[in-house]
Parts: structure tokens; C-alpha cells; sequence
């Protein structure tokens, strides 16, 4: 099924191009100390404010820092910590939501009804109470988004396991007195893991938002390392003098997410395209 979904992949433009993006923004945030002409906390003798040119391709800040490396430097914590929150948050969830849609009852009431009490809260706003608490950090990121997103996708996965515990090749592997296990992770995962990736790619979509409001009201990375919702703080005080300082992150930032989204969409497409053929 992944095989035609890949081949499904590159026939459409659309999600060819956020494949694209999102890959070109990998390549940045793996190589970005390589590509970037300067240092990210480099002060250019003489060269503050100027706007964008052959030397300096995004222009530089009011102190004279070079912005195109400093958004390059920043693609790594924009992208590594939405994506290991996203990693944990599917692992956890993943597993939440297989137990919990395959043994039902007082399980899965009692977990739901637990699960449905951090959704009430709005994202941002448990961030900020959480952050405030203990302190903004990466580390304080990353158990801040999981907690946010992990129930998320624990109902995705137990909506999907509900539908499929009751299938005749999960029936046929309890009589073969399977365990638990092997039945949660070799014959329901399977059957979850279209929904999850789906999922996977959005709630990446929305750690990649958060993180970089976070940055924007002083909560993310903190300095010298350049967070782009930072940078966009620092230089919305002189965009007027600078705009390429505020564009700069923020276009980097509106450009991943859209390639992100248009991955996602794409596979969500796909994957329900193969269901139906299946």
C-alpha cells in the first residue's frame, strides 16, 4: 500500500511541492551551520540595516546581523523540536489510543473523559500557564506540546482501533491465543497507521505554529540561539526601517507550514484513495 501511495505521491503537484518544501527546509536545518555565511550572532561592523542584496541576501537587522543566516541557524529549533514533540506525542497517544479502543468499558471512559479535559483548554493558554510554571526551556517545549497533543491523536487512534478490534483477522488472532500485544501492534497498528500518519503530519503542522508563537511572546528558545517567532518580535519595534528582518522569519515560517499542510492533505487524499480501491 505505501508503495502506490509513493508513486500516488509524485503525480500530484500539489503535494510534490510540499514534499519539496518540507524536504529543502530539512536540508537547512541539518546542513544550516554549512550554508550560512555568517555566525547567527555575528555583528557586521557598519552593516546595520541594510536591505537585501547580493552580500546579504535577506538584509540585515538594526544591530547589523546578517538575516538569512540567522534564519538558516534558526530552521534547526523550528523543526527539531516540533518534530520530536511530534514523535513523542504519536508514540504516546499511539499507544493511549490502541489499549483504550481495544478493551473499551471503564478503560476507556475513564481515560476519555481524562483525555477530553485537557482538550477543553485552549492550546496556547495551557502553554503559557505550563510554560510560566516551569519555565521556558526546550525541554519545557517538549512536555508542553506532548501533553497538548498526545490526547489528540489518542482519539484519532481509538477511533480507528474501534473499527477494526471487531475484524475477522483480529477475532482469528485472539483464538490463536495471540497476546495483547502482538494483536495491539500486528494486526490493529497496521490497520491504524493511514489515520496516524495523516494525523502525524498535522499535529506536526500546528507544533511548527506553536513553537514559533511561543518564540514570539518570549516562551520558546530562548537567546542567543535565533528563534524565527523572536526574530519576528524583535524587528516588528523598526519594521519600517527593516521590513526584510520581519518578513524574513515570518515568510520562512508560513512557507514550511504550507508545505507541511499540503503533505498532509495529500496524504490524507492517497491513503483514503487506497482505502477505496482496497
Amino acid at each position: 500500500m505505501f508503495a502506490r501511495a509513493l508513486a500516488q505521491l509524485t503525480r500530484r503537484p500539489l503535494t510534490l511541492l510540499g514534499l519539496c518544501i518540507v524536504i529543502l527546509f530539512l536540508f537547512v536545518a541539518v546542513f544550516g551551520p554549512a550554508i550560512a555565511p555568517y555566525r547567527y550572532d555575528t555583528i557586521i561592523r557598519g552593516a546595520a540595516r541594510q536591505p537585501p542584496s547580493a552580500e546579504h541576501l535577506f538584509g540585515t537587522d538594526r544591530l547589523g546581523r546578517d538575516v538569512f543566516s540567522r534564519v538558516v541557524w534558526g530552521a534547526r529549533d523550528i523543526i527539531f523540536l516540533p518534530a520530536v514533540t511530534t514523535a513523542l506525542s504519536v508514540i504516546f497517544g499511539t499507544c493511549i489510543g490502541l489499549l483504550i479502543g481495544y478493551y473499551g468499558g471503564w478503560l476507556d471512559e475513564i481515560v476519555s473523559r481524562a483525555l477530553d479535559s485537557l482538550l477543553a483548554i485552549p492550546a496556547l493558554v495551557l502553554a503559557l500557564v505550563m510554560l510560566g510554571t516551569i519555565g521556558p526551556s526546550p525541554f519545557g517545549i517538549i512536555v508542553v506540546i506532548v501533553m497538548l497533543y498526545t490526547p489528540i491523536v489518542a482519539r484519532v487512534v481509538r477511533s480507528a482501533t474501534l473499527n477494526i478490534r471487531s475484524q475477522g483477522f483480529v477475532e482469528a488472532a485472539r483464538l490463536r491465543g495471540e497476546s495483547t500485544l502482538y494483536i495491539l501492534f500486528q494486526e490493529i497498528l497496521p490497520g491504524v497507521l493511514p489515520a496516524l500518519t495523516v494525523e502525524a503530519a498535522l499535529r506536526f503542522s500546528y507544533a511548527i505554529f506553536l513553537t514559533a508563537s511561543l518564540g514570539f511572546l518570549g516562551l520558546g528558545v530562548q537567546p542567543p540561539s535565533p528563534d524565527w517567532g523572536r526574530m519576528v518580535n524583535e524587528a516588528r519595534d523598526s519594521v519600517s526601517q527593516t521590513p526584510w528582518a520581519l518578513w524574513a522569519p515570518a515568510g520562512a515560517i508560513a512557507i514550511l507550514i504550507i508545505g507541511v499542510n499540503l503533505l498532509s492533505d495529500g496524504l490524507r487524499r492517497i491513503f483514503r484513495y487506497e482505502g477505496q480501491v482496497e
